[in-house]
């Protein structure tokens, strides 16, 4: 039989085989010295440092670039040219990064119109989150959050010249359908529906001074720009007040010609004459007719 070890502690052989990478004399493996940041320091989960499929060079580059501050160019040509790796590896390890949700790259319009390549730093992939400064300890989102650009509030269209408001009324529909067929003549006329109801206004003034609708339409579409319309709307309110035709002069009511009665014969003389059909003497003869009291 065998004979057991007396001076062996039965807790030392315990604690081995519940935790085998323990090891027994400690001569190897790494021995942290650990002191506490207070200053310039980022948080990086060990999910990224300890990736099982990620390259060393992708780790650390996610490293880095999740060390800098909001705004730091991050793009393969500022990588290169602060490390020695070379546009190819560096370039290689960003695709991963890309592949594995710790990098996105998207192409923004800035307000001026320019196209720029925003790189956008996960440091948890899966947790859509506002980019933030990561050289702060603490970040604070009121404070580091990128703000996106608030649209311009588009001006207003150009006043057009006002009708009167019995011819509003009766001509509104015409205008309308009038502004509205103008993408037929050219397809960058295409208007919106509160475009229309802007300009209808216009459109009516002109034909209330007699002018045709062809002509109102010849006038809006003649001698467009080449280059493309921004706003064809401000366009044609410009071109509804400029070349805004005269009122039509007022003109009298024509005083109808006078009746012609047709040709009678008198009772008393034969006489031809033209009166009403209640007449049946001539006006002479009715001149030397006596008066009966």
């Amino acid at each position: 039989m065998d004979t057991q070890n007396p001076s062996a502690h039965p807790r030392v052989q315990s604690a081995l085989a519940g935790n085998p990478t323990r090891s027994r004399h400690h001569t190897g493996g790494v021995i942290h010295e650990n002191t506490r940041h207070t200053t310039r320091f980022v948080v990086i989960g060990n999910h990224l440092t300890q990736h099982k499929e990620l390259s060393l060079l992708a780790i650390g580059l996610g490293c880095h670039i999740q060390s800098l501050p909001t705004g730091t160019p991050a793009d393969i040509k500022s990588l290169a040219a602060r490390f020695k790796e070379g546009t190819t590896r560096i370039a290689a390890a960003l695709r991963e990064l890309e592949a594995h949700g710790y990098l996105r790259r998207e192409r923004v319009r800035t307000p001026t119109g320019r196209i720029v390549t925003r790189t956008i730093s996960c440091n948890q992939p899966g947790h859509r989150r506002e980019p933030a400064d990561t050289g702060c300890p603490t970040p604070q989102p009121r404070q580091t959050r990128e703000r996106t650009p608030q649209p311009r509030p588009r001006k207003a269209l150009p006043a057009v010249p006002q009708p009167t408001r019995a011819a509003a009324t009766a001509l509104h529909q015409q205008a309308t359908d009038l502004l509205t067929g103008l993408r037929r003549h050219d397809p960058r006329l295409l208007l919106s529906a509160t475009d229309t109801e802007h300009l209808v206004p216009g459109v009516i003034a002109w034909l209330e001074r007699e002018v045709a609708p062809t002509a109102v339409r010849h006038a809006l579409t003649t001698d467009l720009p080449d280059d493309p319309l921004r706003r064809p709307a401000a366009l044609l309110a410009h071109r509804l007040t400029a070349q805004l035709p005269p009122p039509t002069p007022y003109r009298a009511p024509a005083t109808p010609p006078p009746v012609r009665h047709g040709l009678r014969t008198c009772d008393n003389c034969d006489r031809a004459f033209r009166a009403p059909t209640t007449e049946t003497l001539c006006r002479d003869c009715r001149t030397a007719a006596p008066t009966h009291p």
